[in-house]
This record gives structure tokens, C-alpha cells and sequence, in this order.
């Protein structure tokens, strides 16, 4: 280990002295520290941003080589390790436990600021067990150690983490803090980050140590990172304006409004902590994570409509400056706290979520003398309800996300054929042809190619050792999806390599059934999502069977393709579906072992107008997602007049607004067109059913 640290040292002497001698700005040490935060982010799209920082004036020679230092040190972050490094990794923490007397710790994934995505520097989940799906936490003790994920990620963990190091847990039907209070014993010392639980998830397991006699301790440095040594540093992608002809609102009438909401709060402040909160509401957009545009950072907002804003300043461009306007004022990170002593120096009342924000603000706050206000963050019922320019911008970026999809199935089906394609390079593909569109600023999240057995776990990630060829006979799931200037697309289809079998034709049916269901569903004003759940898995009841995720998620407008607080399950939630809200419908089917099947559009909510006879407003969903219906997997004897004519309503709708889009492209046209084909009720028989004899 000591010797490879100096190796390291040694070359990144070496980077700094060459860097000094190119004769930039910034000195060699501090911009290879940009560099370095950079390539840890997930832009791609703003070199220009940050290169502007290092030198105002530049060859394009020093342009190439410099950005080939970051996709370097990208490569380099990235790089999965050759042996299984679990079992020292899980030691080397244990013994960072025992060296600041702990007997054991949480690592959640989860960052400061509780996305579903975090930052490289953040994979602590990932560093130390294996497993890289996007939910998830172990728990490390002296003696045993354990990893909980829910029903997506089951079939994942299992091929991911070493079950000799960790017991597998599902973590509704062995929640984390039932286990703990099971393992830990009376004296015992549990640590955790503070800045990566919050006040609601940390009580779950403060009850749980109190319920054994143990301690739960806070630890300022996470033990974790001592002894991840080659950590990756926090993201610096630049923070770049988000225009009005997207946006739709203007910035300060967000903060008005935030500001009004504030008030009737009976606050002074609120907190956000919540990146896409923060960048819906100065009209923003960043790179720090993955597949969704978000700018780290946290934000105070004062019942005035002023906005503290804490970010890196090697993040901040001129250009940010001006559109932020005088309500805006900037520091740094390390301000963040300090300002929230302020707060409670002046007894303000300060309105934070419990779910959302990091228990370490709720605890400086309070130890400050603030007055908190638990409640839900301002922004996210506001974000929420999208705009009319928003929604314009999203159904133009669905008809252009569709025509994609259709170019690409259009491809699929020809080589397919062939019995040679594997999913990676049919993942690669659909890239491709999404790329085709200069509005087009990469994937919503990684691409879901599974073939056959594959496509049976929830989340799959293909990987070299997993790629599948595509052969006759099975299913094709695909969920992808795209981030355009204008709007976030996420749409599943499931394609039938070949011949479908009976038993898939039937499957398919059920959840296109309930697919329908929810699609013409009609309800009150003020239903949640929750209520219309079962709409979408009758039909798959009725057969015993059933899907173990949620049917619905809200979407973002470039933003998460995963957004709240709307959502479609099973789980009790009381947020009710409000005109402009933008929910994915996505009922499914899992066969482990054989095939996966899902159906997914995303739809808005609308205010239906004009009913006859009702007696309350009332709600339904317009379709979004602009993409045929693998029609070959239909068993129209299972359906009825009423979802056979949404079907052939939608492939019209389809056939219609995308035909101007593939003009020039006749393969495509031509897919498209039959693709589209209406499909008819099966014959009935005219034949006279045969007497029976009586035996008698």
C-alpha cells in the first residue's frame, strides 16, 4: 500500500509540474484539483465552462489535452477492481470501528443530499459490498454485517454481494432496524454519518439501538472514508442557466412564491437541501451525478423571497452571476453551517423536511436555538405541477424521443433476426439514435436491456459477464430513457424475439390490461395514487400473480426522471394527483428465470372539463410516450371492445405525430406503419354448438 501511494504521489507531481509549465491561470496544483472535481461529476456537455476557469485564452491543442486529463482520471475513478477486494475492504473498516470504539456503523447509499443518484465520491455502498443499484444499506458489526435492498434489487444483490461477508436481506420483509435491534447487544456503541440519514430514518434506528441497551453515535468523519484511500473528491460540474423558454416561469416569481408559502408556514426560512428543489427554483441546471442535471449545493430561503445560496465558487461562472439576480447571494459550502447558527441565534422559525434533509442541519439548528418546523419541502408540490410551456416542451420532447425509439426498433427487428445481437450493443444502439437530436443532454438513467431471464430483474445492468444475445423465442425488455432541454422521457417496451410462447402472449395481456385501466382511469379531485393502484394489477390478481415495484413515479422536466411527491403504489401515500403532475404508468410481470414484461408510458394529470353529470371535479391522463406496442404479444381473446379501441386510438395518435418526424428514414416508415396496424377482436364462431346426447 505505501508503495503505491508514492507511485501516485510521484504522478501527480508530475501533472502539476506539467500543468505549471503550460502556462494557465490557475497555477498547476489548484487546476488539477478542478480537474480533479470535474472528472468525479457526471458533465459532459460544459467543457467550456471550466476549462474558461483554468485559462480565458487557450490553444485547442491545450483544450484536448486537458479534457483527455479528465476523461483520464474519470476512467481511472471508474475502473472496476479485477479481484474481490470485498473481504479486505470489510476488514480494513472494522478496524477504523475499533480504532474510534465503535462496534459497529450504517452505510446507506445515500448523499448529503438523498438522491437517488450520488456522486462517485459517494459510492461508499458500492466500495465497500459490490452492489451497485441505486437502493440500498449495510449494516457492519464487529461479528456479522448485512445488506438490505428492496424487491428490484433481490436477483441484483445476490449476484453482486459475497453472502459469505453479508446475510441478503429484502428489506420489507427483514427491515434493517428490526435486525439491528435482533444483533446489537446491551453497551454496545452503533455509528453513523449524520449527514447521510435523516431525522425520520435515523429515529427507526435510534429505537431500535435504545429497544437492545445500545448507543447510537454520531462520527463528524465518516470511518468509511478513512480508509477508502483513492475516494474520489466532490463533483465541480458548472452550474449553467436554464433558459425561460424552457423553464417557463421566471426565477424570482418562484421565489415569491416559495417565499409565500414560507410565510403561511408561519416561518422565517426553509432549508433545502434537495438538489432539483434548488435548481426548479433559480432556474438552473449541473452535472454533479449521473443522468440527472443537478447543481450540489444547499439553499436557505427566507420569507422575504431571498436566497442563500452555498456552492462551490469554481463551480459559479459570470454568466450564472447575472442570471441569479441580486435576491441570490453566494458562499461556499463551509458557510452552510455557520449560517444556519445565525438562524438560531435569532430565534428564527425554520421550516425543514424530515424526510428529505440531513439530520445534521436539524441537529445544528437545534443546538443553535432555531425553532423547527418540520414539513415538507416548499418547492416540491410547485415543481411538481408543470407548466404550460413545460408540458409543451415535454410532449415535443416525447415526439422526438419517439421517433428515436421507432428508428431503433425499426433496426432491432432486422438484426435481431440475425440471432447475434446482445443487449449492449442494442443498448449502444438506441444511444446512437437518440443522440441524433441537438436537444438531446444524455440518458434519464442507464439503459435496462435485458434478454430473456434478464429481463426478469427489475433493474438489470448489463455488464460483460451478464450481455445476452437477443435469440428466438424470448423476450426483449427495454427501458430507457432521455434528457432533453425541454423534458424528461422514461418509457418500457417489451419486444418479442420471435415466436412468442402462449404463456408470454398471456402475461403480456394481463399487464397491458391493467396498463389500460389506469390510462382511461377517471377519479375525483383530490385521489392519490395510491387509490388508483390496484387499477393496474387486477387483471394479473385475478391470475395469482402480481409485480413488485411500484406502478407510478413523477418525473421531472429536465430534471429526475424520478420525482415527487406523486407517485403510484401500493404504499400509502396522501399526496392527491393535481393537473400538470407528470407520473409514469408501468404495471409489469417478473418470471425469475425466464423473462420480464413492462409496459410503460408516461402520462399528466389533466382536469377534465366539461363532464356531463358530474357532480365534483374530476381528473384523468393524457398519454405522453409516443411508441408502438409490440402487437404480436397482444391476445386479443383476453381483450375487451373497450382496450382494444384504446389500442388502436393510441398507435393512430402514434402513426400520426411521429410519421413527420420520420420522413427520409423509409425503414422506419415503414415499421412504423405496421407496427401501428389496428388489431381486431377475434372471429366469433358461427357454428352451432353440438347437442349432447342424453345418456339415458
Amino acid at each position: 500500500m505505501q508503495t503505491r501511494s508514492i507511485k501516485s504521489l510521484a504522478k501527480e507531481a508530475a501533472l502539476v509540474g506539467a500543468l505549471d509549465k503550460a502556462g494557465i491561470l490557475l497555477g498547476g496544483a489548484a487546476a488539477l484539483a478542478l480537474i480533479k472535481g470535474v472528472a468525479a461529476s457526471a458533465d459532459e456537455k460544459h467543457d467550456a465552462a471550466w476549462l474558461a476557469q483554468i485559462a480565458p485564452t487557450r490553444s485547442a491543442a491545450l483544450d484536448r489535452q486537458l479534457i483527455a486529463l479528465k476523461n483520464t482520471l474519470r476512467i481511472a475513478m471508474d475502473r472496476g477492481d479485477e479481484k474481490n477486494v470485498a473481504p479486505a475492504r470489510l476488514a480494513a473498516l472494522r478496524s477504523e470501528l475499533r480504532r474510534q470504539s465503535l462496534d459497529g456503523f450504517l452505510v446507506p447509499l445515500a448523499d448529503e443530499h438523498q438522491g437517488e443518484y450520488v456522486a462517485r465520491r459517494a459510492r461508499r455502498l458500492a466500495w465497500l459490498t459490490g452492489f451497485t443499484g441505486s437502493a440500498g444499506i449495510a449494516i457492519v458489526l464487529a461479528e456479522r454485517a448485512a445488506i438490505f435492498v428492496d424487491g428490484r434489487y433481490t436477483l441484483q444483490a445476490a449476484a453482486q454481494v459475497d453472502g459469505t461477508l453479508y446475510e441478503r436481506h429484502h428489506l420489507t420483509e427483514v427491515p434493517p432496524d428490526r435486525w439491528l435491534a435482533e444483533h446489537l447487544r446491551s453497551g454496545l456503541r452503533l455509528g453513523y454519518d449524520p449527514w447521510l440519514h435523516t431525522e425520520d430514518g435515523r429515529a427507526r434506528y435510534l429505537k431500535a439501538c435504545k429497544a437492545a441497551g445500545a448507543d447510537l453515535i454520531a462520527r463528524a468523519a465518516n470511518p468509511l472514508d478513512a480508509v477508502w484511500h483513492d475516494q474520489p473528491p466532490p463533483p465541480l460540474a458548472p452550474i449553467v442557466p436554464h433558459a425561460l423558454e424552457f423553464a417557463g416561469r421566471a426565477a424570482d416569481e418562484k421565489q415569491a412564491e416559495i417565499a409565500a408559502l414560507i410565510k403561511t408556514a408561519k416561518a422565517d426560512a426553509a432549508i433545502l437541501s434537495a438538489p432539483d428543489s434548488i435548481a426548479w427554483l433559480l432556474n438552473v441546471r449541473g452535472g454533479d451525478v449521473a443522468c440527472t442535471p443537478l447543481p450540489h449545493g444547499f439553499a436557505i430561503v427566507g420569507a422575504d423571497s431571498s436566497v442563500a445560496l452555498f456552492v462551490d465558487p469554481r463551480k459559479i461562472s459570470p454568466d450564472l452571476r447575472g442570471h441569479l439576480g441580486h435576491q441570490v447571494s453566494l458562499a461556499a459550502p463551509d458557510g452552510f453551517g455557520p449560517a444556519l447558527d445565525a438562524l438560531g441565534a435569532l430565534r428564527r422559525a425554520v421550516l425543514i423536511d424530515p424526510q428529505g434533509a440531513p439530520c445534521w442541519a436539524v441537529d445544528r439548528l437545534t443546538m443553535a436555538g432555531a425553532t423547527i418546523m418540520r414539513g415538507a419541502d416548499p418547492c416540491a408540490r410547485p415543481k411538481a405541477c408543470k407548466n404550460a410551456i413545460e408540458l409543451d416542451g415535454t410532449r415535443a420532447a416525447h415526439r422526438r424521443d419517439g421517433a428515436a425509439l421507432v428508428r431503433f426498433l425499426a433496426w432491432l427487428e432486422r438484426a435481431a433476426a440475425k440471432g447475434r445481437l446482445k443487449e449492449s450493443a442494442a443498448a449502444d444502439r438506441l444511444l446512437t439514435e437518440r443522440q441524433k437530436n441537438d436537444r438531446f443532454m444524455g440518458p434519464s438513467f442507464e439503459t435496462i436491456s435485458g434478454a430473456g431471464p434478464n429481463g426478469a430483474i427489475v433493474h438489470y445492468r448489463v455488464t460483460p459477464a451478464t450481455d445476452r444475445r437477443l435469440e428466438p423465442g424470448m423476450l426483449y425488455l427495454l427501458d430507457s430513457g432521455g434528457q432533453y432541454l425541454d423534458g424528461t422521457t422514461d418509457v418500457t417496451r417489451t419486444i418479442a424475439v420471435g415466436k412468442p410462447s402462449p404463456e408470454q402472449r398471456d402475461r403480456f395481456t394481463r399487464v397491458l390490461k391493467g396498463h389500460i385501466a389506469l390510462a382511461l382511469a377517471r377519479f375525483p379531485s383530490g385521489t392519490s395514487g395510491s387509490q388508483l393502484d390496484a387499477l393496474a394489477r387486477q387483471h394479473l390478481w385475478q391470475a395469482g400473480l402480481d409485480f413488485d415495484h411500484g406502478t407510478g413515479h413523477g418525473v421531472g422536466s429536465y430534471l429526475g426522471v424520478h420525482e415527487g411527491p406523486q407517485r403510484i403504489s401500493k404504499l400509502p401515500n396522501t399526496v392527491a394527483l393535481e393537473p400538470g403532475m407528470i407520473v409514469s404508468n408501468e404495471p409489469g410481470y417478473y418470471k425469475t428465470g425466464a423473462f420480464g414484461i413492462r409496459i410503460e408510458n408516461l402520462v399528466v394529470v389533466q382536469a377534465l372539463e366539461g363532464l356531463k353529470g358530474t357532480e365534483r371535479p374530476m381528473r384523468g391522463f393524457e398519454t405522453l410516450t409516443l411508441v408502438p406496442i409490440d402487437r404480436r404479444l397482444v391476445d386479443t381473446a383476453l381483450m375487451s371492445a373497450d382496450e382494444l379501441a384504446w389500442l388502436n386510438t393510441y398507435h393512430a395518435m402514434v402513426r400520426e405525430r411521429l410519421s413527420p418526424l420520420l420522413k427520409g428514414t423509409p425503414e422506419a416508415m415503414r415499421y412504423l406503419r405496421r407496427a401501428t396496424l389496428a388489431l381486431k377482436p377475434p372471429k366469433k364462431s358461427t357454428r352451432a354448438p353440438k347437442r349432447r346426447r342424453d345418456k339415458r
